[in-house]
């Protein structure tokens, strides 16, 4: 949501100081702060010196470089103390579902695989099979190959030998599939996951992994509609609504800001958020 109604203006200024520290993620002098903020050393020096009197900055003895100091690390803590990510996957889910109008769903990692905890219908009422508490095929839908493709490969690897080996799979969503190594690393590369035809026929998915602020992967929201609407290919609207509203809920749980930056996928040419 934009804030209403009138700020203040050298508070905004000084506080592109601060934003260009976090993302250069390393000490920095003067002259390239105040490059980077955009305003000149004397009225960056300025600003410096009652950032340092706040505990928002320090500068280093020797060098005299600047970097984030003790109070805003109590500020991101406070922050993560009070992150409910339901609800805030929810807003975006919501708003997803609006721009799209695809069904979202919104998973996590629960005992049995991808757990469906959010589901929020499209405008357009078409019939899939998932309500709260599903569980995915970690194989068959394009949520699970997101988890697959971004969470620890020896979990992973544990769940889809034991999905090959699974007596009764109709209590899974989605059938399994062989996933090879190279469809993991176009996952990655690419930054979401899509599958044809499932969780039922006729039907497209699309799915893309949250982070969270220590590079985790926390949820997958998923995109689920009909196949000749949801366009699943790269630079297809669906597509950068889905990559936008996941990246939206990573920057809120600090992930894109402390610990990554962009990475260009040489065989498509996106810029992809991927743990580091």
């Amino acid at each position: 949501m934009k804030p209403d109604g009138r700020g203040v203006h050298s508070i905004e200024i000084g506080a592109r100081l601060l934003f260009a520290l976090v993302v250069e993620g390393e000490p920095m002098m003067l002259k390239d702060l105040a490059r980077q903020a955009g305003i000149a050393p004397s009225q960056a020096h300025a600003y410096l010196v009652s950032f340092r009197k706040l505990g928002l900055i320090e500068q280093e003895a020797v060098a005299g470089r600047y970097r984030l100091g003790p109070f805003a690390l109590d500020l991101a803590i406070s922050r993560m103390g009070r992150f409910d990510i339901a609800r805030m996957a929810h807003e975006q889910a919501l708003k997803l579902a609006s721009a799209t109008a695809m069904t979202v769903i919104v998973l996590t990692w629960g005992s049995f695989g991808p757990t469906v905890i959010q589901v929020h219908e499209s405008r357009d009422q078409f019939n899939i099979n998932t309500r709260l508490g599903s569980v995915y095929s970690v194989t068959g839908t394009a949520s699970g190959r997101v988890f697959a493709a971004f969470m620890a490969k020896g979990l992973i690897r544990d769940f889809i030998r034991n999905e090959r080996k699974q007596e009764n799979p109709s209590r899974r969503i989605g059938s399994p599939q062989f996933l090879s190594k190279e469809t993991l690393s176009e996952i990655r590369c690419n930054g979401f996951a899509t599958i044809a035809s499932q969780p039922a026929p006729s039907l497209g998915a699309l799915a893309a992994p949250v982070f969270d602020h220590v590079g985790q992967m926390r949820l997958a929201i998923s995109l689920v509609g009909p196949g000749k609407w949801l366009g699943t290919s790269i630079g297809s609207p669906c597509v950068e609504a889905l990559l936008m509203a996941t990246h939206a809920l990573s920057y809120q749980l600090g992930y894109d800001v402390q610990h990554s930056k962009p990475v260009v996928c040489q065989t498509s040419g996106r810029k992809v958020l991927k743990p580091v």
